[in-house]
């Protein structure tokens, strides 16, 4: 049998049986058919508190998360669509894992070891998470699953060949998704190289936590990021270089702050180039040994709260800028401006052109990681 009919008959027969009542579930369906024939599987999670988390095979990707509000009314809290077709339809990078480099790459080009290189362009003149055709766009394998009693997860990977998009070296990556009792979603990312080349992967949920679909906009919740310092961008929002303080700033998350208070303050030059946040902030200087605290968000609709942590340096804030209702979620609502939020760990945007961001190189012999966790919980 192959792999991948084998990987069919454990979907089958996880389907029809159920996982014992006393351990976390994990259950594998089908979620739909490429125009080439192959299949996306999609992947839930679920603990004993009510949190269930979808993932989906295309683009190794969020497509739902599910977390009781603080009367114990369970609701989606992640932007995304009900049928395959609808990501295929528009890339928005919908809860996807986006890489070989999270973010942009200023012109898609960049120098490593003394050899140009040139990234396929999807942002105007630059390279945005990974090119035309990023790990977004691929179709991953489940290479395993577990459920135990106080956790479930799935794992996923993806080989990216040598020249894929114009980024050097084969990369075999792999992203596992871990729910576990404590109402912790926790995505861990791994990936070897076959010859130098550089990586730097996050997740891209778009977030709101008072509901997908709901009335209530994601810019209603209070925000906090403990960062000092931001990376101010240029008219095609890649940074300059500069790390700015962020004191007396509408850039000033240090104590919580309600998004909606300036996110459309047009007298800040920044807020205007992004039509909104879309901006990193240095919340450390490097990758840390441990995951630290990136932000921390509150909804007073719904009393849900959110805390982000990682090992990375940097975070990415979206303010959901661009959402213009040209496509409808699976609450069957249009999708506006203001919908919801992306926050993004990862190092720097277009640290392969700022020295004095670091280095995001993978060499052979080296493995690549990075952990994010969403720990989810109820305003007291």
């Amino acid at each position: 049998m192959t792999k991948r009919g084998l990987l069919r008959l454990v979907a089958a027969v996880l389907w029809c049986v159920a996982v014992p009542s006393e351990a976390a579930e994990f259950r594998l369906r089908t979620f739909g058919q490429m125009p080439d024939g192959r299949v996306v599987s999609a992947v839930t999670l679920t603990n004993h508190h009510g949190m269930a988390v979808t993932v989906i095979t295309l683009g190794a990707s969020l497509q739902a998360v599910i977390v009781p509000d603080a009367k114990g009314n369970k609701g989606d809290i992640l932007l995304g669509h009900a049928a395959l077709d609808q990501y295929l339809a528009k890339r928005q990078f919908m809860g996807a894992t986006v890489g070989r480099v999270a973010n942009r790459i200023g012109g898609g080009r960049f120098t490593l070891d003394g050899a140009n290189c040139q990234i396929t362009r999807n942002d105007g003149a630059n390279a945005l998470h990974g090119g035309t055709a990023g790990f977004d766009q691929a179709i991953w394998d489940v290479s395993s699953t577990r459920a135990s009693p106080d956790s479930a997860e799935v794992t996923l990977r993806h080989v990216s060949p040598d020249g894929d998009q114009g980024f050097p070296g084969a990369v075999d990556v792999s992203v596992r998704y871990r729910l576990d009792e404590r109402n912790q979603l926790t995505i861990s990312y791994s990936a070897t190289a076959d010859r130098p080349t550089v990586i730097a992967l996050s997740s891209h949920g778009y977030w709101n936590l008072a509901g997908e679909g709901s009335r209530f906009g994601a810019l209603d919740a209070a925000l906090t990021i403990p960062a000092e310092r931001y990376t101010p961008v240029d008219a095609a929002l890649i940074p300059t270089g500069e790390l700015r303080a962020v004191a007396g700033t509408d850039f000033d998350f240090r104590k919580p702050r309600v998004i909606a208070e300036r996110v459309r303050d047009a007298a800040e030059g920044q807020i205007a180039i992004g039509r909104g946040y879309d901006h990193n902030w240095a919340v450390t200087g490097a990758v840390t040994a441990k995951p630290h605290l990136m932000a921390r968000l509150s909804d007073p609709h719904s009393g849900r709260m959110m805390e982000l942590w990682s090992d990375q340096p940097g975070l990415q804030f979206y303010s959901g800028n661009f959402l213009d209702a040209t496509t409808h979620g699976k609450s069957g609502k249009f999708y506006r401006e203001g919908d919801a939020i992306v926050l993004e760990p990862q190092a720097f945007p277009d640290t392969v052109n700022h020295p004095q961001f670091g280095s995001i190189r993978l060499a052979p012999g080296q493995t690549y990681r990075s952990t994010i966790e969403y720990k989810f919980s109820i305003q007291k």
